[in-house]
C-alpha cells in the first residue's frame, strides 16, 4: 500500500526537508531533490512507520475492549436490593 500525502502535507514535508538540509548539511536541497527524497522516505521507510502505528492502534483498541466490561457493566438483578435500601 503506497502512502499518499495530501498536497498541503506534502508541501510542508518538502519544506521541512529543505529547512533541515539548510541547517544541518553542507549542501542545499532543491525542491525537486526534496520531493525525490520524500518519495524515497515514503516508499522505503514509510511502511515501517505505518505498520507500527497500526500495531499501536490495535494494542490500544484491545486494551479498551478488555476494559469494556468495567466501563459499561450493568448490575444484574438489582431491583430488590435497591428496594431494601430505599426503605
Amino acid at each position: 500500500m503506497a502512502i499518499q500525502l495530501k498536497t498541503e502535507i506534502r508541501k510542508q514535508a518538502t519544506e521541512s526537508l529543505q529547512r533541515y538540509f539548510d541547517l544541518n548539511m553542507e549542501e542545499r536541497l532543491g525542491n525537486l531533490q526534496a520531493n525525490a527524497l520524500l518519495d524515497f522516505i515514503l516508499e522505503e521507510i514509510g511502511p515501517s512507520i505505518y505498520n507500527q502505528a497500526v500495531n499501536d492502534a490495535q494494542n490500544h483498541m484491545q486494551t479498551r475492549v478488555q476494559e469494556l466490561d468495567i466501563d459499561v457493566h450493568a448490575e444484574e438483578f438489582s431491583y430488590w436490593s435497591r428496594q431494601k435500601k430505599s426503605k
